[in-house]
C-alpha cells in the first residue's frame, strides 16, 4: 500500500497564490472610489438633463 500514494508537487500541494505575485501601482482608498462614482453619476445626469442644448442634439 506504500507505493500507491499520491504525491503531489511541493508547494502547497500545487496551488498559486495569485495576490502575492501581483503588486498594483494605483492604490485607492475606498472612499475615493466612492467620490469618483458620485461624480461620475453627476456628470452623467448633467448631461443627461443640458447636454442636448451644448451637444446641439
Amino acid at each position: 500500500m506504500a507505493e500507491d500514494k499520491i504525491r503531489l508537487p511541493s508547494g502547497q500541494g500545487g496551488l498559486i497564490r495569485y495576490t502575492e505575485e501581483t503588486v498594483s501601482t494605483m492604490l485607492l482608498s475606498p472612499g475615493a472610489v466612492i467620490v469618483l462614482c458620485v461624480v461620475l453619476i453627476l456628470i452623467v445626469v448633467l448631461l443627461h438633463t443640458v447636454g442636448g442644448r451644448f451637444l446641439g442634439v
